[in-house]
């Protein structure tokens, strides 16, 4: 009996110790897949980034590094303040938008907003509408020269070629190719570190001062962690719930894909300037 005894208690350390090796390969195997999927959701957000800018125009290249852009990511200081904006040469648009749609243009336009006063851009989609109060306290010439294309009718029946869940919608290319612009460029206005967040209005860019016609809204908190590398000129405060939920829910989660195209059309109808 004493034998029986003692080997059904070397049985049962031996069933208690192969249980307790399980679980810390459990543990192990649980530990690893956090870690996996960590670092699967940080290069997410870098290949996002790395891509947030026109493809490139006639007059654009992009020859930025991943290996750069990863490095900005993670020690972009806050940007020097900028000189005085230097307007182009270009014809102001009919403030009352009674103008013919021009989609190309030889020149950035000359200063045609009054600074002194507020302007807010209604922008119509087939996801609904979205209210947009510019800032040209913060960044003047890109409210001029956004309000001088809005004016232009230039937005107007384009379509929003990217779309990235819970990062950013971007339009602003008659083209959807990526590589469309007005045919000039306007330097950068750069806002602080921190600065963005849900419903901020944004240009795109392919590098330093090559803003164009480009912008995209942040949709979700993977877009408000960008580095400040973007002119920050406007802010949603109508239809975020809403509109900009359903642009949102659009887009294509693909990390191939870079968001382009989104899994269904997304179109501006019509984007309309108030002063005031």
């Amino acid at each position: 009996m004493g034998t029986d005894k003692r080997n059904r208690q070397k049985e049962n350390r031996r069933a208690r110790q192969s249980e307790l090796e399980k679980q810390i390969q459990r543990q192990k195997v649980v530990r690893r897949s956090i870690r996996i999927a960590v670092l699967v959701g940080v290069v997410v957000i870098i290949v996002a980034a790395i891509n947030l800018w026109p493809d490139g125009d006639e007059s654009q290249t992009q020859d930025t590094t991943e290996t750069s852009i990863t490095e900005t990511l993670e020690t972009t200081p806050a940007p020097a303040p900028a000189g005085p904006f230097e307007y182009g040469q270009g014809e102001c648009a009919p403030a009352d938008g009674s103008g013919e749609q021009i989609q190309k243009f030889t020149a950035a336009p000359k200063l045609c907003i009054d600074l002194a006063k507020t302007y807010t851009a209604l922008v119509s989609t087939n996801k609904g509408d979205l209210t947009i109060v510019l800032d040209p306290t913060k960044a003047p010439g890109t409210v001029n020269n956004f309000v001088n294309l809005a004016r232009s009718k230039y937005f107007d029946g384009t379509v929003c070629h990217r779309a990235i869940p819970t990062f950013v919608v971007q339009c602003g290319d008659p083209t959807a190719t990526g590589g469309g612009g007005p045919g000039y460029a306007i330097a950068d206005e750069l806002p602080a570190a921190g600065e963005y967040k849900l419903g901020s209005l944004a240009m795109a860019n392919s590098g330093p001062n090559t803003n164009g016609s480009q912008f995209f809204i942040i949709s979700g908190e993977q877009g408000m962690t960008l580095p400040p590398n973007y002119s920050l000129f406007g802010q949603v405060t109508e239809g975020l719930d809403t509109t900009l939920s359903a642009l949102d829910k659009a887009g294509n989660s693909d990390p191939a894909s870079n968001g382009v195209p989104p899994k269904e059309e997304l179109r501006i109808v019509k984007v309309t300037i108030s002063e005031s």
